[in-house]
């Protein structure tokens, strides 16, 4: 367990570099409301986007992305409405998954924008 907190973690990082080098502003990391969690909320010119990190060490078991489910989607719309709320949101919003696979200590980054439409 130790092992995929360590590697979920380096794949948030990687993905808020990656992010952060295609001009996105993070606004918060693992934003939490009730049991729903999204991994980022970044800021690109005037829409803000939710992003679900996905990260595997091996295509064994699936592509990271695949591991995103339904009940995940529900989640972070539950989250980002709340958020919305509260900071009385009215631009663009979108949902994105980033899905960060590890190759030989280097990760290979595939950013899906408007991932549930």
């Amino acid at each position: 367990m130790a092992h995929n907190t360590t590697l979920g973690k380096l794949g948030e990082q990687a993905a808020e570099a990656h992010l952060i080098a295609h001009g996105y502003q993070i606004l918060e990391r693992n934003y939490r409301y009730r049991r729903a969690e999204v991994d980022l909320i970044v800021l690109k010119e005037t829409t803000l986007v939710f992003i679900e990190v996905k990260t595997r060490s091996t295509h064994q078991y699936g592509f990271p992305e695949e591991a995103v489910s339904s009940k995940k989607e529900v989640m972070l719309q539950l989250a980002a409405d709340y958020y919305i709320e509260q900071h009385q949101w009215q631009y663009e919003v979108r949902f994105d998954v980033i899905s960060v696979l590890w190759h030989q200590d280097r990760p290979e980054i595939l950013h899906i924008e408007d991932a549930f439409h």
